[in-house]
């Protein structure tokens, strides 16, 4: 829910934890780790930085391989570049500070007021290193590998699903790595390459087996995520005095959140930071982010399109849900067309439309389906993958053709 303008009761603020701290000296200590190795792989660009092509072509170099590794964290908005996934850390972890201090700039609470931002980021990287470590020798300069799977899916899911602690945390990033990972490689390389199929189609519906068949054996082996000792539960947000008015300024703040919804922080900040660092990445070098397409702007307008299109006209159930997935074309219909079918107006308005007309209310049908022991984004990849299939097959027969 929207907390920006209500009034908070005063409270002290939250201290400052060893996760927290380890995770400020991980974003300084990797920017200077860029900054290094970069040089060593490239000293001479023929832009302000290297971009895409020569990343993947430079593989096995440790610079290359840690520019494509943290391009994973940005990925899921089809970014994948370094600067794009530092800057969603670093205004998620200013979202969460800002949050536990109980500031009222924090915008929507990152991570759905759970408090559990920490341990999901944890996991997420965790999940995404084990992935690269397991999976990485199937990348190479000419195939492209969804080594990035598990850091939007499983691990953040099963945080949020079952709290805090290690072992939530610690399982959470084996299993994706284990199960998400080789589900979407097997599915994207073994139906989508061979079909034409958008890879995203594989990526999502990778996420959603794996994620079933975890859950499902968490269902069977309740030891994976309980223990007789009860974790420390973070500690409660500040609950809401006021209800937003769901008016102009929240819709536009809306927007803004759907950029970091899919990595599970639905927060301006974090978006923010996202969005500023795919920029400044086009601003250095227009062929380093996006996969070096050169389509980075036309890719955000069509995002920000298609949530407003799905914040406006699904308002009234945001207004009785207090949350709805307006955010799942964003990451999905959207950039598949525009990366399909180029930057066109109409490729932008058609994909945009449909996605936000489509999208969002096939998943709350799928989500009735899904278990109560199951996160309900399950719900989500699998309508991203579905309406993905349809609406890129319209465009492509109406709209190309």
């Amino acid at each position: 829910m929207d907390t920006t303008n209500e009034k908070r009761p005063q409270h002290r603020p939250a201290a400052r934890s060893p996760l927290d701290s380890a995770i400020i000296l991980l974003l300084l200590g990797t920017a200077l780790l860029i900054y290094w190795l970069s040089s060593t792989y490239h000293p001479t660009w023929t832009a302000h930085w290297p971009d895409y092509s020569h990343m993947v072509s430079s593989l096995p170099h440790p610079g290359a391989w840690l520019r494509w590794v943290l391009g994973d964290i940005s990925e899921v908005a089809f970014y994948k570049h370094e600067f794009a996934s530092l800057g969603l850390l670093a205004g998620g972890y200013l979202a969460y500070r800002a949050s536990r201090m109980g500031k009222a700039w924090q915008g929507f609470s990152i991570c759905y007021g759970s408090g559990l931002w920490p341990w999901v980021v944890t996991s997420s990287l965790l999940g995404l290193l084990l992935s690269n470590l397991l999976w990485g020798w199937t990348v190479s300069a000419d195939q492209w590998q969804p080594t990035f799977a598990a850091f939007v899916s499983l691990p953040a899911a099963m945080v949020l699903m079952f709290g805090a602690g290690w072992k939530v945390t610690l399982n959470g990033a084996i299993l994706g790595a284990l199960l998400v990972t080789p589900s979407c490689l097997l599915i994207v390389n073994y139906v989508c390459n061979p079909l034409g199929l958008p890879a995203v189609i594989g990526n999502v519906s990778g996420m959603a087996v794996a994620s079933v068949i975890a859950f499902l054996l968490c269902r069977q082996l309740p030891g994976l995520v309980k223990s007789e000792a009860v974790a420390k539960s973070p500690e409660p947000l500040p609950a809401p005095l006021k209800t937003p008015d769901y008016g102009v300024i929240w819709s536009l703040r809306r927007v803004l959140a759907d950029f970091s919804e899919a990595p599970f922080h639905g927060n301006e900040w974090a978006s923010l930071g996202l969005i500023l660092g795919a920029l400044l990445a086009y601003t250095l070098n227009p062929m380093s982010p996006a996969y070096g397409s050169g389509l980075l702007p036309q890719l955000i307008v069509a995002q920000a399109l298609t949530s407003a299109i799905g914040v406006v006209v699904w308002r009234r159930q945001w207004i009785q849900r207090g949350w709805y997935p307006t955010y799942i074309p964003l990451v999905s219909v959207v950039p598949a067309a525009i990366l399909t079918y180029g930057g066109s107006w109409q490729v932008i308005t058609v994909s945009a439309l449909l996605g936000a007309l489509i999208a969002p209310p096939l998943a709350c049908a799928i989500a009735k389906w899904i278990p109560n022991d199951m996160h309900p984004f399950v719900a989500n990849v699998l309508s991203m993958a579905i309406s993905t299939l349809l609406i890129i097959s319209f465009i492509g027969h109406f709209l190309i053709d």
